[in-house]
């Protein structure tokens, strides 16, 4: 049975991680760029507003590029006061001007000292656990003086229990790597052995249809649950099954 299960789930990665998926999923949004920087900055702002209809995800993500004049990095780097006037009126369901300009923020903080985000994630400890990568994380972004506290909500913790579906992906992007033209594999200090699902509304489905998760309810626990079920399929890049389970729930109903 679980044989069979494999073979089926890998059958789904090989139909789904392919360039095809690129251009209507918000990954497409990174792949504009070719700098380091711009795929991290857009790549994070693209997981960040990834709920919704993707094409209205992607459009939302373009209209903030065009507002950082095509370049988030320079833009986050060199900008002065006025030229956050144009940034005003972005919005995107709960996510509006107040935590766009924070990120912005951020990012010039940031990036004022770090040649990379993945700097972002690495507790001083040195752990990288990926719970203990998404608990400092969270830590460190809100640790300017003058943070809105709406904005909490936009990053999510597994010390809140939630499964960070977003931040989830956003790590898939970012440190999965093979040839296949979708993850961008760039970051180097997590390894993708470590990676936990990206457990959405599509993923937890399809995996409890599966009988892949036990538990009842879907928080960080489930998401551990289920990437410990997967790492039996592929310990070595068990989130790759992220392909399979969400095409499976989002492009094929199933």
């Amino acid at each position: 049975m679980i044989e069979n299960l494999k073979a089926f789930l890998d059958s789904k990665v090989a139909q789904y991680n392919r360039p095809d998926f690129i251009k209507n999923d918000p990954v497409s949004i990174p792949h504009l760029f070719t700098s380091k920087q711009d795929i991290e900055i857009m790549g994070f702002w693209a997981a960040t507003l990834a709920w919704g209809q993707r094409i209205t995800i992607i459009n939302k993500c373009k209209e903030l590029i065009n507002l950082m004049d095509g370049a988030p990095y320079d833009f986050i780097i060199n900008h002065e006061e006025p030229d956050l006037k144009k940034l005003l009126h972005f919005k995107h369901r709960t996510f509006n001007d107040i935590d766009t300009l924070y990120f912005i923020s951020f990012f010039r903080h940031h990036y004022s000292s770090y040649e990379s985000l993945e700097d972002a994630f690495i507790p001083p400890s040195g752990a990288n656990a990926v719970e203990d990568c998404l608990n400092y994380f969270r830590e460190y972004f809100f640790s300017l003086p003058d943070y809105p506290h709406r904005t909490k909500k936009h990053v999510s913790s597994p010390s809140q229990k939630s499964t960070c579906k977003r931040l989830n992906m956003f790590l898939r992007w970012m440190v999965r790597r093979d040839n296949c033209g979708v993850d961008f594999g760039i970051w180097n200090k997590i390894k993708p052995s470590d990676l936990i699902m990206p457990c959405d509304l599509h993923v937890d489905r399809v995996a409890r249809k599966l009988k892949l998760i036990d538990r009842k309810q879907t928080d960080w626990q489930t998401a551990i649950e289920l990437t410990g079920r997967l790492r039996e399929f592929d310990p070595n890049d068990p989130v790759k099954y992220d392909f399979a389970l969400f095409g499976l729930g989002i492009e094929e109903k199933f």
